[in-house]
């Protein structure tokens, strides 16, 4: 899936708070994601695990609380407290989002859709790097169809494409594989343990067990917005997701 190696870089969440009014969605999350690792985040609708994952993609600010970006080497990518929408999404530019609304142009089809976002990232070799991705999702022989014809599973793929686009260090994935069929599923979890292998760190929302939650080397859960089972303190992986999931 990638043809260059990764930088690998971690995600340290340091009292991230996020409040919406009255409503506390985050309340004084603190872990830390080491290089390369493959973390499932688990819980009920509502827990807080979509917010997690908007605001480590840069897409929504905390109300306080530092994010930062470790590298293997110690070093810190993105140290200051990110304060601002601006300064959130500049604080990682290689991460790659995926989330539960496949945010795609219907009046593009799946090539245009690509090299749109391929030229917002400068992504090199946008062409080759986007007819490369069409074949490994599946989707080249419908690369000229508009994407208002796709299924839910085929706007998957061209939302996963897109994701993956700039080769990031960092993928971030809210139940990515939602609409996708069995072919669909055992594709995605190839081409994960694909890039975890290769050294890019994964945060992912997932409900349950699967042949996806299965490349997980840690598990969280949220409830209420708040931390309540770790694997890194001695729950299970197995525990967390079917716990979350009942």
């Amino acid at each position: 899936m990638t043809s260059r190696g990764f930088s690998p870089t971690g995600i340290r969440f340091e009292n991230i708070e996020k409040r919406y009014g009255g409503l506390a969605a985050l309340r004084r999350i603190r872990f830390e994601i080491a290089p390369g690792e493959c973390v499932a985040l688990a819980g009920r609708n509502g827990s807080g695990k979509t917010t997690l994952l908007r605001i480590a993609a840069g897409l929504v600010c905390p109300s306080s609380g530092e994010l930062t970006f470790p590298s293997a080497a110690g070093a810190s990518a993105g140290a200051a407290p990110v304060t601002s929408k601006t300064e959130a999404v500049r604080a990682k530019p290689s991460a790659g989002f995926v989330a539960h609304a496949t945010m795609v142009y219907d009046e593009l089809t799946a090539e245009e859709n690509l090299l749109l976002f391929a030229r917002l990232q400068q992504t090199p070799n946008a062409t080759e790097r986007v007819e490369k991705l069409l074949h490994e999702v599946g989707l080249f022989d419908r690369r000229s169809s508009l994407v208002r014809t796709f299924s839910r599973g085929m706007r998957q793929r061209v939302a996963i494409a897109r994701a993956l686009l700039h080769e990031p260090s960092i993928l971030l994935l809210d139940e990515p594989s939602t609409g996708l069929d069995p072919q669909g599923v055992g594709w995605l979890a190839a081409t994960l343990r694909q890039l975890r292998d290769a050294g890019c760190t994964i945060l992912m929302s997932l409900h349950g067990e699967s042949e996806i939650s299965m490349l997980a080397t840690r598990a969280i859960r949220l409830d209420a917005g708040l931390i309540v089972a770790d694997t890194r303190t001695g729950a299970e992986v197995r525990s967390i997701l079917t716990f979350a999931d009942a």
